[in-house]
């Protein structure tokens, strides 16, 4: 499907898709690293597997994995928010694709459908060789 401007359609709610879900990954990724480096409990500080941790080690305790975590999702968020703008202007298909990826790894719908709108409208890229 083609709009007035001679621009599809499915590329350019891809690129959409997968700026949208990117925003939502740096958000997340970005709260999660915040909130577990300067120990402010985002989730009940009493877990069923290890009553009293918290309240034991302090910052001490917090796991470095989760703040490893939250910054590979911010990471991921960025590189499917690249994704998206290359989507949108037609430029690489190579970094939209992956954008759409990085946008889908956190398992996100909107990463899938980004993922199926790129991959269908890969023709519509302009390509320099």
């Amino acid at each position: 499907m083609v709009d007035g401007n001679g621009r599809g359609a499915l590329l350019s709610a891809g690129g959409i898709l997968s700026i949208i879900a990117g925003a939502f990954e740096v958000i997340a990724g970005g709260l999660i690293a915040a909130l577990t480096t300067f120990s402010i409990p985002f989730w009940h500080p009493e877990f069923a597997f290890a009553p009293g941790f918290w309240n034991t080690f302090g910052i001490a305790g917090i796991p470095k994995w989760i703040v490893m975590v939250g910054i590979v999702v911010a990471v991921l968020g960025i590189v499917a928010i690249v994704g998206g703008v290359c989507a949108v202007r037609r430029k690489s298909f190579g970094l939209s694709l992956a954008g759409a990826i990085c946008a889908f790894l956190p398992f996100n719908l909107l990463g899938l459908l980004a993922i199926i709108f790129v991959s269908v409208a890969r023709k519509e890229f302009v390509t320099d060789f």
